[in-house]
């Protein structure tokens, strides 16, 4: 046991980034993605995987061998202007994730009690503001209850998962590169919900505020490794048990209620309650540790500070919440379809924070012998290129929607 202790809590910063990705636009995106697509992109898993396993590892060898932040850094080399462009891009991508979370929280305890949708997200943002402004050791504090959510909705995949039975062969093509017809918006939004860069970048004050030094660069590897691992494999857990049980039924998702069906193989009449816990849990724990990056990137951009100790951070923390409540309240429509939307469309953010992670990693005169490898230069441009078209990508089907509106 004691073994097993020692382990989470030096994967701790594993768990938080996972808390972040594994929110509800995740779990929505991949129940769609198998209930309409079946195993065929899980391979899009791997590849934006690699990426995001890649600059998060970046971003914590930064961490661990520099004392000045990672957006201070970029502001002395570069301009100002270019850390406040990441923090803004990062603080717009923390936003669009809010409303994700709050439709999440909404949805999930509005099944479970029936109490209007829009009284959930008040309570919820409440109880993440004064989370925000009086506890004290956040870190820790968010550490331990990121900790208990994960693994939580880990078990409750990996059970399912065994009981659902997937088609083992159709699971092994899924790996094999192919881009079903009329599948781009989902794999765009796939993509988005994997490879999710502020929290990437977020991971050098996670590395600094635990205390990691030259000496930890292994265990930051580990860390990684952990996370990614958390993220990718929970990610391919509900693609395939979504295939399995849903795709064969010809069960569309429009609602939470269909997502909560292939949760029936385990949980039978019970799926709809416990999905609900799930989906909660995703919602209520990224809403908080994505707001507080989401703030304290924006604060550190800007040249307004970094720790949660100061203001600025949890001043912009508290505004994140407040936006990704404020449309939540106020949205009327399909709330599958907005999380997927809401997921796919923080890609137009994502290029400034991958280019600035990248410049600093590369830079000798900040990271001396630290600088990244040609092999990390490899997986890193990769990453850089995927992101590049998965913008392009919306960027045309924009293009397209106004054409079409204006026609």
């Amino acid at each position: 046991m004691g073994k097993i202790k020692n382990l989470l809590i030096a994967i701790g910063p594993g768990f938080i980034i996972a808390s972040v990705v594994l929110g509800p636009g995740s779990i929505t995106v991949s129940s769609k993605i198998g209930a309409t697509f079946g195993y065929s992109l899980l391979w899009v898993i791997i590849f934006s995987g690699l990426a995001m396993g890649m600059y998060v590892f970046m971003a914590s060898r930064f961490g661990a061998t520099q004392q000045k932040s990672i957006l201070q850094t970029i502001a002395e080399q570069y301009g100002r202007w270019f850390a406040a462009l990441i923090g803004i891009s990062s603080f717009v991508m923390a936003s669009s994730f809010q409303f994700g979370n709050n439709l999440g929280v909404a949805t999930a305890l509005h099944t479970l009690t029936g109490i209007s949708e829009n009284f959930w997200p008040f309570l919820f943002t409440g109880l993440a503001v004064v989370l925000v402004f009086f506890a004290r050791g956040l870190y820790k504090i968010l550490e331990k209850l990121m900790m208990v959510m994960v693994m939580t909705m880990i078990t409750a995949f990996f059970l399912n998962l065994l009981f659902t039975k997937p088609d083992l062969v159709a699971t092994a093509k899924g790996f094999v590169p192919s881009i079903p017809r009329g599948s781009m918006n989902e794999l765009a939004a796939l993509v988005a919900t994997t490879f999710v860069l502020h929290a990437a970048i977020y991971q050098a004050y996670l590395a600094q505020d635990k205390g990691c030094k030259v000496n930890d660069l292994q265990r930051g590897f580990r860390d990684t490794v952990a996370a990614i691992v958390m993220l990718g494999g929970i990610t391919m857990m509900i693609i395939m048990t979504s295939a399995a049980a849903l795709k064969p039924h010809g069960i569309m998702i429009a609602t939470a209620a269909d997502m909560a069906i292939q949760l029936e193989a385990l949980f039978g009449r019970f799926a709809k309650i416990i999905f609900s816990i799930g989906l909660w849990a995703a919602a209520f724990s990224s809403l908080t540790v994505n707001a507080v990056m989401g703030g304290g990137l924006l604060a550190d951009g800007l040249g307004l500070g970094r720790s949660m100790e100061e203001k600025a951070p949890r001043y912009f923390t508290i505004l994140a919440m407040l936006i990704g409540m404020s449309v939540a309240v106020f949205f009327k429509g399909n709330i599958v379809q907005a999380l997927v939307v809401a997921q796919a469309s923080t890609l137009f953010a994502v290029p400034a924070v991958a280019i600035g992670l990248f410049l600093v990693s590369n830079n000798k005169k900040v990271m001396g012998k630290y600088v990244n490898s040609w092999k990390q230069n490899i997986v890193a441009v990769f990453g850089m290129v995927l992101i590049l078209l998965m913008v392009y990508f919306k960027y045309h089907q924009l293009v397209v929607k106004i054409s079409e509106m204006r026609g």
